[in-house]
């Protein structure tokens, strides 16, 4: 589903160069949740803007879906960035001034969707979140844990083949986290991947696979898990 060879990225300001990320070659199968770990300025949120086509890298092949995004014009990409990826983020990046429906709504708008079908989509994200009785409130009428359950409907509506979360329960408490972290598992378990930066060791061992990032090195981790039953 996504395949990354030999992929690398570079910044460059004032003549300094700095190496985002080394190259690393990365395959996650369709179906697959996997966390992403690692400090802060690792290289994680670089890592997801690459795999969501919101950055471009600087060497090496990218594979979404079986499709070299490389080659693609940046009008190529958006629209297969709204037909393949759904976004998850920490902030939860809802329009205040919207209800929920509209919300969840914005995404499919840029598809060639008729508007029933939109309709139909809309209802079954809200109602597989549990709210869909609550379409016509506003984001600011919910609880945080809400407002999350709001974003990922809009992110399964469109019926994406790979889910990027971004510290999906980073402004949630425990019990708010572990719903999200439940909603996630459930979508994951019926076809899904999952895509996982997480700073919370509990929840990235929850996922299938573990991948680390620290000083722009990508690997497999394998000793978490042990860690965390330990604990």
């Amino acid at each position: 589903m996504l395949k990354m060879q030999n992929l690398a990225k570079v910044f460059y300001a004032d003549r300094i160069k700095t190496q985002a990320l080394h190259p690393f070659d990365l395959t996650i199968e369709q179906g697959e949740f996997v966390s992403v770990i690692g400090p802060s300025g690792s290289g994680k949120t670089t890592f997801l803007n690459i795999a969501g086509l919101l950055e471009e890298h600087s060497e090496g092949l990218y594979l979404l879906d079986g499709q070299d995004v490389s080659k693609m014009k940046d009008k190529q990409k958006s629209a297969y960035r709204n037909e393949k990826i759904g976004f998850v983020f920490q902030s939860f990046n809802l329009i205040p001034e919207l209800n929920l429906y509209d919300n969840v709504d914005m995404p499919l708008r840029y598809r060639k969707f008729t508007a029933a079908e939109r309709d139909e989509r809309i209802m079954q994200a809200l109602e597989q979140v549990g709210l869909a009785g609550r379409k016509n409130h506003y984001p600011t009428q919910l609880s945080g844990g809400q407002q999350q359950r709001v974003a990922i409907a809009r992110a399964i509506a469109g019926s994406p083949a790979v889910i990027l979360a971004d510290e999906p329960t980073g402004n949630l408490d425990s019990k708010m986290a572990d719903g999200i972290m439940a909603l996630l598992k459930d979508i994951n378990a019926q076809g899904t991947s999952i895509i996982m930066v997480t700073h919370d060791n509990e929840q990235a061992v929850q996922a299938n696979r573990i991948i680390q990032i620290k000083d722009g090195y990508l690997d497999e981790y394998h000793q978490l898990k042990k860690a965390v039953a330990i604990a």
